[in-house]
C-alpha cells in the first residue's frame, strides 16, 4: 500500500486520504456520520482522524458555536455542537471551512472528536480507542527464545514459550504465558485500556520483597478476533522492572 503523500515541515507532516471503508458515528440512537470511503488524515504526533463530507453528516442535529481553533499546518477550525433530544456535547466536531490552500481537499468535511460520541462503527464492526491506521500492523509470532524478567534481583518470569507482537513504530512486546509467571508475586489491579488493534487490556501489580510496582504487566483476556494468540499472556513494562531479557541480551 502506498502510503499518502505528506505536507508540512521536515518534521512535521499532514497527509490526507481517502479511506476504502464505510464508517458510522452514533450518538444516543441515532447515527449523525454515514460515509462510505470518508477522508482519513495523518499528522505528525496524533491519532489518525476520519474526516466525513459535509453531507454524510446530519448537520440538522449540530450547532455551531462561537469556538475557533488555530493549526498552523490547516488553517481555521469552526465548531460544532451536538443536540439530540435532551443530549448537549460541546463543541463535539470541527471543520476547517477555509482551509490553507495546501489543504484545500479538506474543505467541506467535519470530524468528531473521538471521545465525545459514544460508538464508532467500521463496517459493521465497532472499534475502540482510536482510528485504525491502516499503514500500522500487528504481528503475533510463536517463539522458542528465552525469555527472563526479573524485579528487585528475583527472576518473576521465564519462559521458552512465548508470543512476539511486532507492532508498526512500536518496540518488540514479549507476552509470556500465566504458567511461566510468579503470578503469586501479581495481583490484579483495576486498570484496563483500550487498544482498537488488541482490545481491553487489563493489569496486575507486583510486589517482590519490599519493593512494589503498580500495573507492572498487562494482558488482553479476550483480545479481538485480530489477536486471538495473545489471549491471557503477561506482557511487562520494561522501564518497570529491572530487565527483560531475550537470550540473555536486554531489551
Amino acid at each position: 500500500m502506498e502510503l499518502p503523500k505528506a505536507i508540512g515541515k521536515p518534521d512535521h507532516h499532514v497527509a490526507f486520504e481517502k479511506s476504502p471503508k464505510r464508517m458510522r458515528v452514533i450518538v444516543e440512537e441515532a447515527t449523525i456520520a454515514d460515509s462510505v470511503g470518508p477522508g482519513l488524515m495523518f499528522e505528525t504526533g496524533h491519532r489518525p482522524v476520519y474526516y466525513f463530507p459535509r453531507n454524510d453528516v446530519r448537520m440538522d442535529l449540530l450547532e455551531r458555536t462561537e469556538h475557533h481553533s488555530h493549526c498552523p499546518y490547516k488553517g481555521d477550525a469552526s465548531y460544532w455542537t451536538i443536540k439530540i433530544g435532551d443530549r448537549v456535547i460541546e463543541n463535539a466536531v470541527w471543520s476547517y471551512e477555509q482551509p490553507l490552500p495546501e489543504m484545500s481537499q479538506i474543505k467541506d468535511y467535519l470530524a468528531f472528536y473521538w471521545n465525545k460520541v459514544d460508538h464508532w462503527i467500521e463496517e459493521d464492526e465497532e472499534i475502540f480507542g482510536h482510528a485504525r491506521d491502516p499503514y500500522s500492523r500487528v504481528d503475533v509470532r510463536p517463539s522458542s527464545r528465552r525469555v527472563q524478567v526479573t524485579l528487585n534481583g528475583e527472576t518473576i518470569a521465564d519462559t521458552q514459550r512465548g508470543m512476539f507482537l511486532f507492532e508498526t513504530g512500536h518496540p518488540t512486546r514479549y507476552y509470556i504465558p500465566q504458567q511461566d509467571v510468579r503470578m503469586e508475586l501479581l495481583t490484579r489491579s483495576n486498570t484496563s485500556t483500550i487498544c482498537p488493534y488488541k482490545g481491553t487490556a487489563s493489569y496486575w501489580s507486583a510486589r517482590v520483597g519490599d519493593r512494589a510496582v503498580q500495573d507492572v504487566a498487562w494482558a488482553y483476556l479476550d483480545p479481538l478476533p485480530d489477536c486471538p494468540r495473545i489471549a491471557g499472556y503477561l506482557c511487562f513494562y520494561p522501564d518497570k522492572v529491572d530487565r527483560i531479557e531475550v537470550e540473555g541480551e536486554p531489551r
